[in-house]
Formats: structure tokens, sequence, C-alpha cells
């Protein structure tokens, strides 16, 4: 029996097997596309959230509600922690600033801004 195997870069190849090794092979296979095509149905797109809301695209439970409030309360309060500049510089890193951009924003030095974001995440670590 003759089975075919296609690379990801496009390229085939058939390798000859045993019969009882070919059916296993094809078995698995089948397998495989029954659990991908479930996968499919019981899933939302991404891109559903776009263009019907997140409502559509996520599948929320009453307990990843729950859970999305609490790791909101624990966000407030390890920024209620932080000191108003700790606050706004870990704020403009987490929106993608760099380091050296917040420096020369705020007119301080970089190693500044470093310690300040260091002592940042300590304490949100901590009160996780």
């Amino acid at each position: 029996m003759k089975i075919k195997y296609e690379f990801a870069d496009g390229t085939v190849s058939e390798v000859e097997v045993e019969e009882s090794i070919g059916a296993v092979i094809i078995e698995s296979r089948r397998e495989e596309d029954n659990l991908a095509r479930k996968e499919r149905y019981h899933c939302y797109s991404l891109d559903a959230a776009q263009y019907e809301g997140m409502e559509y695209a996520c599948n929320e439970t009453p307990e990843t509600q729950m859970e999305q409030k609490l790791d909101v309360k624990h966000i407030a309060r390890a920024l209620d922690e932080l000191s108003e500049v700790q606050r706004r510089r870990l704020l403009r890193f987490v929106e993608g600033k760099s380091l050296r951009e917040i420096a020369r924003e705020e007119k301080v030095q970089h190693r500044a801004v470093v310690k300040s974001i260091e002592g940042s995440r300590k304490i949100v670590i901590k009160n996780f």
C-alpha cells in the first residue's frame, strides 16, 4: 500500500508500507480530520468580534465571566498601590512605548524609568 505524505513546503512523497500499517495511518488521519471538523463547529471566529461584537465571538460562561471580574479587581488593586509616576510609566509601557521613549517624553534618565517599571512589576506580581 502506498501512503502519501505532504510536507509543509508543499512537496509530496509516497511511501510503500504494509497493509496493516497503512490501515493504522489512514484511520489516524480520519480521526484527526473528524476532530478538526468538530473543533471548527464548536469554536467561534475571532474575526466575528470585529463584526458582531464580543458576545458572538466569545463563548463566555458564568465561570469565565467571574474570573474576568476577579482579574479586573486584582489589576485595579495593584494599580492603586502604585505611585502616580509608576502607574503612568507602566501604562505607557503596556501601550507599547519603549523605556527610552518614556524617558524622552518625561525628560528623565532611562535608568529612572527602568527602576520605576521594575518596581511596578514587583508590586503587580505581589498582588496576584
